[in-house]
């Protein structure tokens, strides 16, 4: 029966075989590709290890072939397959790259799977694959993503580390053709012996010693080479703001930037930044593990948002990486999920003070009150002040102790940290600072100083909470000492509104202990609890919540559910409480401490670390 498909009649064929027909979508290509590249690496690999099979209908011709071409081609087959793994992620992600290395390695996994194992299927999966590869060539488009060479010495360790295995496999395959029983000592021996090209202790009946030299010659050129390759290949590194861009994303904030807290945070360094095509608003990000990490709402004018929103999509399609936005508001959810199509997820929320409303009486401000109360008594006194105000000499102290406090060796934070104090352009910014001068007169290393809180500007009227430090020598309750002298000197430097710590998960902690909660509420409340172990969620919250605070939401925004994983692992990473990278051998380690028991860490504005003391 003769039907017409994409005419004017109706069809008759039912829609599952017309999408059969059809061939999977364009946009889904890259992932199929992917994955079967990454059978066919496996096959290749499997190939070049396993002894030879020969299939009957070209044995003649595998007869005729020169005797070397056999241990050749396993050798070759070996490298395709691992390599072909290497690149099957980048050709998932679209890379131009990693298309043109498939598209080269494919027939050479063909030819070599011929050649050694005789194999017709194996070697017609590959150039069935290369056939579709070279149809879809203009789904693979996306750009390199920023690189260093430290990435050669990740490949020297891991592929070091695979090539060991796989070459242990190798020198196993062929028990029957092994001379005598060697120990698994000779066997590692014999392998990284080979891996130079050096002959081992391991000896083989027939041409199989031909076989496991040039396989395992072939590991140890192809981990020697991808090295070379890697550090040799010139660098390309994230971005990073510019003097113009923030010139220009100070101009925004002056005219904007009242409307998010989280506005003045967009002036890290470590941040990449895209402009709307008018130049009214932008979108700061930064790239972690493949995922263009955006934080808070975009800055500027909220008409000229989508624009830059827009930019900023087009550079993650580019690169392909996975699109998110952490800790944007309400407002910034809704704009970002109408122009993008994108998802949203409730985060946490933040702590907002309205500086006119706040009070220390009253009853559910009694423990701050007695804490602030108490270590005034015991003779410490507080200033606040602009970070203009200090003197070049009050400033540097300030620096110095800041870094010398700092709990880890890795300075934490991203959404909600600048990373700086008192930089040029960042006099607005106010510190408060704890003093105790000792009954003997004698000071510690920076003075009197004992501890001190940092806030950024947000927009002419608020300050939005950056850094907390303390001596660890101090008193507990720094903290609430310093935040309540903050709140109260607000009016006289024009602040009206106080952005404190970010608490995650907020409503489900506070829901969850409630009267006639679910079980369902619970259950996901204890998880909460028992992950505070490590990340302090409760304890965040709690402390903010001292404060009589209103609770603005934050939402996470995101492409899928299977993204979001990913999504949380780039945001750990950027935030500095997960660390991926190799250690560098000649980086200055700062000394260690011991530490006290005054006090427990946790980080601020669910970022940097924070000392949070006990009530």
């Amino acid at each position: 029966m003769s039907v017409t498909v994409d005419g004017d009649k109706t069809s008759s064929v039912p829609v599952r075989v017309r999408r059969i027909l059809r061939g999977p979508e364009p946009e889904r290509v890259p992932a199929l590709i992917g994955t079967a590249v990454s059978l066919i690496g496996l096959l290749d690999i499997a190939a070049g290890v396993f002894p030879r099979f020969r299939a009957s209908r070209v044995h003649a011709l595998a007869e005729v072939l020169p005797g070397t071409l056999g241990p050749l081609s396993a050798a070759v087959s070996l490298c395709a397959g691992v390599l072909l793994l290497l690149v099957a992620h980048g050709l998932k992600r679209h890379k131009r790259r990693a298309w043109r290395a498939v598209v080269l390695l494919l027939p050479l996994g063909a030819v070599a799977q011929f050649v050694w194992r005789h194999s017709v299927l194996g070697s017609l999966l590959s150039l069935a694959l290369l056939a579709l590869l070279l149809r879809h060539r203009d789904q693979f488009a996306a750009l390199p993503d920023p690189r260093s060479r430290w990435r050669a010495l990740a490949n020297f360790v891991v592929m070091g580390a695979g090539s060991l295995a796989l070459g242990l496999v190798v020198v196993s395959a062929h028990p029957r053709r092994v001379v005598g029983d060697p120990s698994l000592t000779d066997r590692l021996e014999h392998v990284l012996l080979g891996l130079v090209g050096v002959e081992g202790p391991v000896a083989y009946t027939h041409d199989v010693d031909w076989t496991v030299g040039y396989s395992l010659g072939a590991l140890g050129t192809l981990t020697t080479l991808t090295t070379l390759y890697l550090a040799l290949r010139p660098e390309h590194p994230a971005a990073r703001l510019t003097d113009e861009d923030e010139v220009r994303l100070r101009a925004l904030l002056d005219r904007h930037g009242g409307r998010d807290s989280l506005g003045h945070f967009a002036l890290r360094h470590d941040k990449g930044v895209v402009f709307s095509p008018s130049g009214k608003a932008a979108v700061c990000y930064r790239v972690v593990s493949g995922v263009m990490l955006a934080s808070g709402d975009p800055i500027g004018d909220v008409e000229a948002w989508p624009g830059a929103i827009e930019r900023f999509m087009d550079e993650a399609r580019a690169h392909s990486w996975t699109p998110a936005v952490m800790g944007c508001s309400e407002t910034g959810g809704q704009v970002w999920t109408r122009e993008t199509g994108l998802d949203a997820l409730e985060l946490g929320d933040e702590a907002v003070i309205d500086v006119d409303a706040f009070s220390l009486s009253g009853r559910a401000m009694r423990n701050v009150r007695q804490m602030v109360k108490r270590i005034e008594r015991n003779g410490y006194t507080t200033r606040v002040r602009r970070v203009r105000d200090l003197s070049d000499t009050e400033l540097d102290l300030v620096r110095r102790a800041a870094a010398d406090w700092r709990g880890t060796d890795t300075e934490r934070g991203f959404s909600m940290a600048l990373g700086r104090i008192g930089a040029p352009g960042d006099g607005d910014a106010v510190i408060a600072t704890a003093h105790l001068t000792d009954p003997d007169g004698s000071d510690g290393p920076y003075g009197d100083l004992k501890a001190m809180i940092h806030f950024v500007p947000w927009g002419p009227d608020g300050m939005s909470l950056e850094l907390m430090r303390r001596d660890r020598s101090a008193d507990p309750g720094m903290n609430e000492l310093l935040i309540v002298a903050a709140l109260q000197a607000a009016p006289t430097l024009d602040i009206r509104r106080v952005s404190l710590n970010f608490a995650m998960f907020r409503s489900t902690l506070a829901r969850g202990e409630r009267i006639g909660a679910g079980p369902v509420l619970r259950l996901w409340r204890g998880l909460l609890l028992f992950l505070s172990r490590w990340f302090q969620i409760e304890s965040l919250y709690k402390f903010n919540a001292k404060f009589q605070p209103r609770w603005e939401p934050r939402f996470v925004v995101y492409r899928t559910g299977r993204d979001l994983p990913r999504i949380g692992l780039a945001a750990m990473q950027a935030e500095g409480f997960l660390s991926l990278a190799l250690p560098r051998p000649f980086a200055r380690r700062r000394p260690a401490r011991t530490p006290r028991p005054c006090a427990h860490v946790v980080p601020p504005r669910g970022s940097r670390e924070h000392e949070v003391s006990a009530a």
